[in-house]
């Protein structure tokens, strides 16, 4: 007789119970609601050299009717490599049907990832690549200058080479989480002046394991600098082409000053196209509203509408 909805549920509750106790610190559930869990696994537990990040996310037929979607995160993982450990996570699917089989992958991916660390393989390049490419679009604006990862680590670490003892951590501020076809955006902000305020920021949320498992953690900061009176601002995709360098300009549309926006992305498996962009953008601009960084539209309304009428009224006075 077929598993009822009932008993795959509870079939789903044991199984991420288990693993929750099996992995600890390395287990995070990213949204509840939509099923989507995320491990952090890694051939060792001192110093790994290889590291990768499976998310899964669990339909309601799993595991009896339907496998679980999933996606590997890793910056080296890409072509055969890819290809090889798919195949194996599939290969397991197969072989154990209508099983729990979460535990037979995260092994089998460490099992892979020992195997890695004890052959001559180079240790992997930190880079991130994102999974959506576009082609080039016309209303794509460029920037002088896209720093890599690793480019903006060693910026930062340069502009902020003095001590930090003194610098204060701002308070940081998270947006509300938006959902589109499994992709999970969310945005946190942070009044910032000085660069050793956006590591500080940064590092403190990389402290979160839940933030720190995204896919992508794309952010901007712009910072006024009075005696020169000019900007100090800067932009980071994590992998998601473009995307902070979109998020830089729409700070520089809205003209907001001393704040630091990360926009994290929970990739769910289903390519969104240039709809990602919105969804970024869309919640960057609602959490700096939210902290009066920006008016909301009906505020923004409000004043347009009395600055309207004030001409009129300056108007009408100068005709009399």
């Amino acid at each position: 007789m077929a598993a009822s909805d009932t008993e795959r549920a509870q079939q789903q509750i044991d199984e991420i119970e288990a693993l929750s106790s099996i992995y600890g610190d390395d287990w995070c559930v990213v949204d509840e609601d939509e099923k989507i869990y995320c491990i952090k696994i890694s051939d060792c537990l001192d110093q790994p050299k290889w590291t990768l990040c499976l998310q899964v996310i669990l339909p309601p037929g799993y595991p009896t009717a339907e496998p679980p979607i999933y996606q590997l995160n890793a910056p080296w993982l890409r072509g055969q490599d890819y290809t090889e450990l798919a195949n194996s996570l599939e290969e397991i699917y197969l072989q154990n049907l209508g099983e729990s089989i979460l535990y037979l992958w995260v092994e089998k991916i460490r099992e892979v990832l020992v195997e890695k660390a004890q052959s001559s393989d180079p240790e992997p390049d930190i880079k991130k690549t994102t999974e959506e490419v576009d082609e080039y679009d016309g209303d794509d604006f460029l920037l002088d200058y896209q720093p890599t990862q690793e480019d903006q680590t060693k910026m930062l670490n340069y502009m902020t080479s003095e001590s930090q003892e003194d610098e204060e951590l701002p308070p940081i501020h998270h947006g509300n989480p938006v959902t589109d076809r499994r992709s999970t955006f969310q945005a946190h902000l942070a009044p910032v002046v000085t660069t050793r305020q956006v590591k500080r920021v940064l590092e403190k949320l990389y402290e979160n394991k839940k933030i720190a498992s995204a896919t992508h953690n794309i952010y901007a900061y712009r910072i006024y600098c009075e005696d020169k009176q000019t900007f100090l601002q800067d932009c980071e995709d994590d992998g998601e082409t473009a995307a902070g360098g979109r998020l830089l300009h729409l700070m520089q549309i809205l003209n907001v000053h001393n704040v630091l926006v990360v926009v994290s992305r929970w990739y769910g498996g289903i390519l969104l196209g240039p709809d990602r962009f919105k969804h970024i953008n869309n919640c960057a601009r609602n959490v700096l509203v939210e902290h009066d960084y920006v008016p909301s539209t009906e505020e923004a309304s409000r004043q347009a509408g009395k600055s309207k009428k004030t001409r009129k009224d300056n108007k009408k006075k100068t005709e009399h």
